[in-house]
């Protein structure tokens, strides 16, 4: 039995949600009283957010679901001056041109899981440039320095970590935690925000924004924040050896994201299936206690439902029914990644790096080597090996057992 009387918190926890709340009797009367609007920001660093934000994305579905308002914040000024938690290194640049096309890309993807709209609990997405990039730099620092001490912005995990490493931590993003306790201040003047939500790194973030909020203006917000969600085997979940897990179509196969969630180790099954899905409670207690080969039945379902939520019904049974193919049939489904080879050829080493099977030609040359290349099911220790394929004929690339790909002549 959950310890909260509250819907949105119930179901919350029952998700495997919660790691911290700042005041979690107060929240738990508030979400049973009224609709609470409640916020997440997201940097808006590229085209698409990816796995490792799949957690924070859900925790806003799971907020509507439970009759309450979500509202998506936009980092377009805070993407101007860089995150430090969890970082080694300053954030690349970026012109206000990208940003702006990157939140409209990532847009795409909260409209599938999200019901915007005008409606008391529909869904809201805001920019904070409107404010950020209005503010004076010294209105900033008359109203809101004061409430702030170097000494204290030394203890956060986010710049100390970085200075005990001895990576050099700029002055812009210093500020970060600055602009993101005035985000929630002046989200809650707006639009009446009352609850921030977040990954457990921003903590101390969301902490600075409740007392910024009660020192200028007395009022009472709350915070909430979700475990690191890493695998069994220790890792930061999204991170793969070739790369992020991109939740939108154009920088990620749709039989790639199927896959990486196919591929989840069988201890993670019964988390991913709470944190990620909407399956109800005891149909995946019944998938998680299968054993043996039967688990991976469980898997399937699994990317199945992640799948149809991110992108669509047709994506999943697509990617299913290519991995159908591609490991029962011994064919080549449609959704593979394709690369196209000329009428010169191409070597088996520049092949597995152009298709992104590889992050370099030497990592291709590696696996090679050590016997984890295929073409069309026959392994190659060769990496100069010349694949010529005639126009319009195709054969089947595999590294190791799980990233399949088709070479196409042109």
């Amino acid at each position: 039995m959950s310890q909260y009387q509250s819907d949105l918190l119930r179901l919350l926890d029952e998700r495997g949600h919660i790691h911290q709340v700042t005041d979690p009797a107060g929240l738990d009367a508030l979400a049973g009283g009224e609709i609470v609007p409640a916020y997440i920001g997201f940097d808006a660093t590229a085209p698409s957010l990816h796995v490792g934000n799949m957690a924070s994305v859900m925790m806003l579905r799971r907020l509507q679901q439970a009759g309450h308002k979500p509202v998506v914040v936009m980092g377009g000024g805070t993407t101007k001056v860089g995150d430090p938690s969890g970082k080694d290194e300053s954030r690349r640049m970026l012109t206000t041109e990208a940003i702006e096309g990157n939140i409209a890309s990532i847009r795409t993807v909260f409209e599938r899981l999200l019901t915007f709209g005008d409606g008391p609990t529909d869904a809201v997405m805001v920019n904070n440039d409107e404010w950020l990039s209005e503010l004076g730099y010294v209105e900033l620092l008359r109203q809101v320095g004061p409430h702030f001490t170097i000494n204290r912005m030394l203890t956060f995990d986010s710049v100390r970590l970085r200075l005990e490493r001895e990576q050099p931590l700029t002055f812009l993003e210093f500020n970060y935690m600055i602009l993101q306790a005035y985000d929630f201040r002046e989200l809650s003047q707006r639009i009446g925000c009352r609850l921030q939500m977040g990954g457990s790194d921003q903590w101390g973030n969301i902490v600075n924004g409740i007392e910024l909020a009660r020192r200028m203006d007395g009022t009472e917000l709350f915070g909430l924040t979700t475990p690191l969600v890493t695998t069994a085997d220790g890792a930061k979940m999204g991170k793969t050896a070739s790369g992020a897990v991109w939740l939108n179509e154009a920088q990620l196969p749709s039989y790639d994201f199927w896959q990486y969630w196919r591929n989840t180790h069988d201890q993670d099954v019964g988390k991913f299936l709470r944190l990620f899905t909407d399956l109800p409670l005891d149909e995946i207690a019944r998938l998680e206690a299968l054993e043996g080969a039967d688990i991976n039945h469980a898997k399937v379902v699994l990317a199945n439902a992640v799948t149809a939520l991110v992108r669509g019904e047709d994506a999943a049974r697509g990617a299913e029914a290519t991995a159908a193919q591609t490991f029962a049939g011994g064919g080549l489904g449609e959704d593979l990644p394709v690369l196209e080879v000329t009428a010169e050829g191409v070597r088996l080493g520049a092949a597995c790096a152009a298709i992104g099977f590889t992050a370099s030609n030497g990592e291709a040359k590696r696996k090679i080597a050590e016997g984890a290349v295929r073409v069309d099911d026959v392994a190659i220790t060769d990496p100069a090996h010349l694949i010529q394929l005639a126009a319009g004929a195709e054969a089947k690339i595999s590294v190791g057992k799980k990233r399949h790909g088709i070479l196409r002549g042109c």
